[in-house]
């Protein structure tokens, strides 16, 4: 597929890309080349962007980064201490591309299919054909655009009928090289009953400056569960640009867990579609960011159909000169009676130059409905660091211990002693050092 770029910031991103390798599939490269034709119609979202207004991109459109010419060559000992041993089976990328050699291949039971994507075109086309490029639309998002331009590496796992996987899967994508763009897709299908569980994580092996814009799309069929981990923890000089599409069918159930440490500039968007009756989701967050960080979080809960159920709970932690900004929307449509929705963002500042915007929103067109949300802001409880002083704890140990169980309340969701361990560890770490 050959590359014409009319928009100065893509024609950046794809300078000595030379020509995008064809997939095997020709209704894929049709959507490629909308999908790139589509970039070049964007602006880069600025300031001025009501969705964007908080976070600036400046920094990103300084980095010069290329597309993956070779990847760096990484051995078991350097992703050693990000394994996990609970999974079923894991999947490692480096920078961007399939690294089989770090893969564990676990036996799989009946039903489950886990597979390189490039892999999956070739031999299971008709399952991938209605939703790949689908439900994570680029007609206004130009991250999304460009990810689906360069589709090439990333994973599908597709979960059969009443296919049941208690062990996780894990995803990890290890970032290796400097000044590099990677674009990772994952595609994840639960047929009706399905259930599983799915860690996505992204990890850096130094403290390099690069570019990770990560597309995931998951699909849960009626009566299905899927529970979907995604850990950022990058490099301070790194960039996450990531957007995730949810469809859920009727009685459908989805659990998102996603912890936010690394990257210079971090932005998740998270958007679910409820499109069957009776629908229940969970939403946990949480972003431990310090120095000059900035961590965005959007999500947009819409229901559609009746009788849905959300509870969404975000958490931020900053210190040093970090900005957080967290803007969730819950939109009920009209005729999506019995909606059960509620949202909560709670921050914690730990020094004076640390920010904070948050933004929770309800929009509900419906009239028999319960939907709630609210927003805190604020510094280290003083009565709770006055009562473990009382109790011969010194000051310094008692904001740790206070902060470390802000955040930990989030991590203890996380239904993998493994994971939680290594995080909470990473938690009190950065605590101990201020940020």
């Amino acid at each position: 597929m050959k590359v014409t770029v009319t928009h100065p910031y893509v024609a950046a991103l794809l300078t000595g890309s030379g020509e995008l390798p064809k997939s095997p599939a020709a209704w894929l490269d049709a959507r490629r080349a909308a999908a790139l034709e589509r970039a070049n119609a964007l602006s880069v979202p600025t300031t001025r962007d009501e969705e964007w207004r908080f976070t600036d991109l400046t920094p990103l459109t300084k980095l010069q980064v290329q597309p993956v010419a070779a990847a760096v060559k990484v051995s078991a000992t350097d992703i050693a201490a990000h394994v996990v041993p609970e999974a079923a089976m894991r999947l490692v990328f480096v920078d961007g591309v399939p690294a089989p050699e770090l893969a564990q291949q676990g036996a799989l039971p009946a039903g489950v299919t886990v597979i390189a994507l490039s892999d999956a075109i070739k031999s299971h086309a008709a399952l991938i054909e209605p939703h790949l490029a689908k439900l994570a639309g680029a007609e206004q998002e130009l991250f999304t655009a460009l990810n689906t331009a360069f589709l090439q590496h990333g994973v599908f796992i597709h979960l059969a009928k009443n296919a049941q996987l208690k062990a996780p899967i894990h995803l990890l994508f290890v970032a290796a090289g400097n000044g590099v763009a990677v674009y990772p897709r994952c595609l994840i299908v639960a047929e009706s009953g399905a259930e599983a569980c799915v860690i996505e994580d992204y990890v850096a092996l130094g403290d390099e400056a690069y570019l990770t814009n990560a597309v995931t799309e998951i699909a849960v069929a009626p009566n299905a569960s899927l529970r979907h981990i995604k850990l950022q923890r990058e490099s301070q000089k790194a960039f996450h640009i990531s957007n995730c599409a949810v469809t859920l069918a009727k009685d459908a159930r989805f659990q998102s867990h996603a912890v936010t440490l690394g990257a210079r500039l971090s932005r998740i968007n998270l958007n679910i579609d409820q499109q069957g009756e009776g629908v229940n989701v969970e939403i946990d967050g949480l972003a431990l960011i310090g120095g000059r960080q900035t961590a965005d979080t959007h999500t947009l809960v819409d229901h559609a159909k009746a009788h849905g159920i959300c509870k969404q709970t975000h958490k931020t932690i900053v210190g040093g000169a970090g900005h957080a900004v967290f803007n969730g929307k819950v939109f009920v449509r009209e005729g999506a009676q019995l909606t059960d929705s509620s949202q909560q963002s709670r921050n914690l500042l730990l020094s004076d130059k640390a920010r904070v915007d948050t933004k929770p929103q309800l929009e509900i067109y419906a009239d028999d409905v319960k939907c709630a949300h609210g927003a805190a802001v604020g510094q280290l409880d003083a009565e709770h660091l006055f009562y473990l002083k009382s109790r011969g704890l010194p000051e310094a140990q008692a904001r740790n211990l206070l902060t470390y169980a802000f955040g930990a309340e989030i991590i203890d969701h996380i239904p993998v002693p493994s994971l939680v361990d290594a995080l909470e560890k990473l938690v009190m770490a950065r605590t101990e050092a201020s940020l």
